[in-house]
């Protein structure tokens, strides 16, 4: 079925807190996704505004300020900068940039606070705070400490424990102090302003829970239906501090818009300086109904979003709502939560720094792993086999390959007896159209990883075409032939480049440039034509193979990073299972272990733990049934090389006929990880 179109789309992706650099984790979650999509659009010739801009406003950024002894205005001016800069690097395509202490935001969101208020929408209540007698301050969440009475850290803030990951209250604190004077605070009665969430319960059960049941991801659905379920209760929207947007209220003396109230608006004010910028209006990309809304966000942000937002949104009574709102789960790195505070982490410009020129690799990398409907880990490994054995191998190899054999045979000239030349197979022509159309069924699902997978089909389909034709061979004996097959394959590549450029938008210029295509993008209607006598320009390497050492360096930088900020931990040695008893060398010999690649995988139905696989062994394409559904995504493991036992005698396990075993490692915790070689090997070699 066609997907609904829209005259105008707003993408908007998560602000980032401008209290510090932001790590790759933070990409994958909401602004590689948040790129691809809007990319996608815009091939697609739509009317796009994709908007995002450093948050900087809220406790975070003083308590950084307090940390490098200066003040908030030069934590935001330091990290809005590199924060930018970083993106602009990586190459997400932000139609702006904003950010919330412009004084643009500030009005926009006073007159929004306004707009609620004159409406009567809030409701004042008088509660008692915490307050520090000695610094004369009212103290929020994160400037109370004190011992977390779920775990004992002695150092949870009032908000949250970030040793156990408790959500807190500063009031369930054993033995608060205040993060200012050191002193024990004392209650003290304030009066905020409060967003009544309690009385849109109703409409969001039918916003949501009725409207939004099929079309929203599970996790995103469910942690709404979770609140809602729970009860929903009034939530401040102010808070007594210095830093921040004041509020537009008389008496309301000492007392900002709270950070999580404003920063939303920041959306709005971004576009708003965006329509500025380029002569237009920002009303109808926010409150025309012919346009469409999607948010790109982390699962921790999904109550503002899909909840507290759009209740501001509803009251307001002037604004669209989100359309959808394609939250991710988090990424972990080499088995552990990633972390800046405590150094296991890759900022976005210590990548940039260590690996530069590499941005695509990193691009494609990420969403290969998107962690789309579960946590995802990234691994250096992980990383150097994604880019040697599918960038490198198939990818750059196929390019590299016809880019060669065109200049070798002819000079890179293209001749031919017609005008123009297009695809002339109609197999290729079939396959090409379904993937075409599978990879905008899965843009307009949100599903990138699988669009990516599908636009490296179009890579192999063509390295597959390449080997069966092999012109370099028939070029003697049948050169129109070679010829023939040869202007199929540069017909393929102007696919492949046209259908990379969301994912990999340095290496889709770089062949269009081998090309010699003027234009700097191809929309994905455009047909794929080259004119009789068109000259190619000369092949290059498209990716560079990743060398153990460059690995090597990485995970112990990473290593060395924690140990500075945590220090060396005793650990105590994991208990080993036992050995078995020993067993013959014929025992050994007659195991039969051979490399093979994952083609296919998916969740057997009614199972937790089993999953149906396709793998290719080199000796055949068979199915084996295997026990990792709680561990891998179906959809990240498609190209994964495996340890496979091929002369196992089959099985029928849930009515399938499972045809052999892979090898799996599991340590302690139970976690089970692939058995793989270090470089691709091809599929059949075997595991001595």
């Amino acid at each position: 079925m066609e997907p609904q179109k829209y005259k105008r789309y707003t993408i908007t992706a998560a602000l980032p807190y401008a209290n510090g650099p932001k790590h790759i984790g933070h990409l994958a979650g909401a602004y590689i996704p948040a790129d691809l999509y809007a990319r996608y659009l815009r091939l697609q010739k739509r009317d796009v505004v994709f908007v995002c801009g450093s948050d900087e406003h809220g406790t975070a950024i003083a308590n950084q300020a307090m940390k490098e002894h200066t003040t908030p205005r030069e934590i935001v001016d330091k990290y809005h900068a590199l924060i930018e800069k970083c993106f602009a690097e990586i190459g997400i395509s932000f139609d702006i940039y904003h950010r919330t202490s412009s004084q643009l935001h500030h009005e926009t969101a006073q007159d929004f606070f306004t707009n609620l208020n004159d409406k009567n929408i809030f409701v004042e209540k008088e509660n008692e705070q915490y307050y520090d007698e000695h610094a004369s301050a009212f103290l929020a969440d994160r400037y109370i400490m004190g011992t977390c009475p779920n775990c004992g850290n002695e150092n949870a803030y009032g908000d949250q424990c970030e040793k156990c990951g408790t959500s807190l209250s500063p009031e369930e604190l054993i033995n608060p102090r205040s993060t200012l004077s050191g002193n024990k605070p004392v209650l003290k009665p304030t009066k905020h302003w409060y967003l009544p969430l309690n009385k849109y319960e109703d409409w969001l059960k039918e916003w949501i829970l009725q409207g939004h049941a099929h079309d929203w991801r599970s996790t995103v659905y469910g942690q709404c239906k979770s609140w809602i379920d729970g009860g929903l209760h009034p939530r401040a929207v102010t808070r007594d501090l210095d830093w921040g947007i004041k509020v537009p209220v008389q008496g309301a003396d000492g007392k900002v818009l709270y950070v999580w109230f404003d920063a939303p608006i920041g959306y709005i004010s971004a576009t708003k300086q965006w329509a500025i910028n380029n002569n237009k209006d920002w009303k109808p990309y926010w409150q025309d109904k012919e346009s469409k809304l999607v948010h790109f966000i982390g699962k921790d942000n999904i109550v503002f979003h899909c909840i507290v937002f759009p209740v501001m949104l509803k009251a307001h009574g002037n604004y669209i709502l989100p359309d959808n709102v394609p939250a991710n789960e988090f990424m972990n790195l080499e088995g552990d939560k990633m972390s800046t505070s405590r150094g296991w982490s890759i900022e976005m410009h210590e990548y940039l720094e260590d690996l530069p020129g590499k941005v695509d690799e990193l691009r494609y990398y990420l969403t290969a792993i998107a962690p789309e409907s579960a946590d995802s880990e990234f691994t250096w490994k992980d990383y150097q086999a994604r880019v040697n054995n599918e960038l490198v191998a198939i990818l750059g190899n196929f390019v590299n390959r016809v880019m060669i054999l065109m200049h070798k045979f002819y000079d890179g000239k293209i001749e031919s007896d017609s005008a123009t030349i297009t695809l002339q197979d109609d197999n290729l022509n079939t396959e090409l159209g379904r993937l075409y159309d599978e990879m905008e069924r899965n843009f307009e699902g949100y599903k990138f990883r699988s669009a990516q997978q599908t636009m490296m089909e179009i890579a192999r389909l063509g390295n597959r075409y390449l080997t069966e034709k092999e012109p370099w061979k028939t070029i003697k004996e049948y050169p129109a032939e070679a010829k023939l097959a040869l202007h199929n394959c540069l017909i393929l590549i102007g696919h492949v480049a046209t259908c990379m450029q969301p994912f990999l938008p340095n290496t889709a210029k770089k062949i269009f440039g081998m090309l010699n295509r003027e234009k700097d993008t191809v929309a994905f209607d455009e047909e794929m034509i080259f004119a009789n006598g068109h000259q190619l320009n000369p092949a290059s390497l498209l990716f560079e193979k990743v060398e153990d050492e460059l690995i090597e360096r990485q995970i112990q930088k990473l290593i060395d990073k924690k140990l500075a900020i945590e220090g060396p931990a005793v650990v105590a040695d994991a208990p080993v299972i036992p050995a078995k008893e020993n067993i013959s060398f014929d025992q050994f010999a007659a195991m039969d272990v051979r490399i093979g690649t994952i083609l296919t995988a998916e969740k057997v139905a009614k199972t937790k733990k089993l999953m149906k696989l396709t793998i290719d062994t080199g000796i055949d394409q068979r199915t084996v049934v295997s026990g990792i559904a709680e561990h891998y995504e179906p959809e990240g493991i498609i190209g994964q090389q495996v340890s496979i036992l091929v002369n196992l005698e089959p099985r029928e396990i849930k009515g399938i006929l499972s045809q052999g075993m892979i090898l799996m490692a599991e340590n302690a915790e139970g976690k089970l990880s692939f058995v793989t070689p270090s470089v691709w090997m091809p599929n059949g070699s075997v595991v001595r």
